[in-house]
């Protein structure tokens, strides 16, 4: 079974949007995919349904799914392992790395693993994203937004990543609000990263990811 990180350049961003819209297209091409956020801070068990993990549940067409897509969830909005700490938890790396490694042992084409905030953010109170990415050893879809500075953000996160031996499936730019030309802020992008295809996803809920698709499955 094939299985992609999804990471952010920074939080909500988009990464759960390119997830589900991803999710959708491949399996309309008949393929098995699946989603599997480790921890997710923020998340109202009063109000589940605006979600990151049951936006994944409800692209994967199983709502019920939510809480195997998500085992760890917390309320405060704030880093993970702040939000932990709240409830009287404590968040160790080799947990998620566990959690993890389950998930991905399923029977599936493709497995979605998505981060909790940027490549740098805390996950727990000593390991970050980026210690998660390197211990499961992932490719990643690195999401960016297309706001005015997030060409910084992406070749720090790129910088980050190939450092620890991360493999970059593709960059995915994630139209922001009020920002810069979506195309000509990829553009710009793509004259100082070479290496990695550079794909377009614009806020509209139904946008075309067919490219992007294409490109992810030639590595299923």
């Amino acid at each position: 079974m094939s299985a992609l990180f999804v990471a952010g350049t920074g939080t909500d961003i988009g990464k759960t949007h390119v997830a589900c819209t991803l999710i959708r297209v491949l399996k309309a091409r008949g393929l098995a995919v699946d989603a599997f956020k480790p921890v997710v801070s923020g998340f109202d068990p009063a109000d589940p349904s605006s979600s990151d993990p049951a936006r994944l549940a409800n692209a994967l067409g199983d709502p019920a799914a939510l809480p195997r897509i998500s085992p760890r969830r917390y309320l405060a909005p704030v880093a993970p392992n702040l939000a932990a700490r709240l409830e009287g938890d404590t968040l160790a790396l080799e947990d998620l790395v566990a959690d993890c490694r389950a998930a991905l042992a399923g029977d599936h084409d493709l497995m979605l693993v998505e981060g909790a905030g940027g490549v740098m953010s805390p996950l727990t109170d000593d390991a970050t994203n980026l210690d998660l990415i390197a211990t499961l050893d992932l490719p990643v879809l690195l999401i960016a937004g297309s706001y005015l500075g997030t060409i910084s953000h992406v070749l720090t996160a790129l910088v980050a990543l190939r450092a620890r031996g991360a493999t970059i499936a593709a960059i995915v730019m994630s139209e922001s609000l009020d920002a810069p030309d979506l195309v000509q802020t990829a553009d710009a992008l793509g004259a100082f990263e070479r290496e990695t295809p550079i794909f377009l996803a614009p806020r509209a809920e139904h946008w075309d990811a067919s490219a992007l698709a294409e490109h992810l499955a030639k590595g299923l």
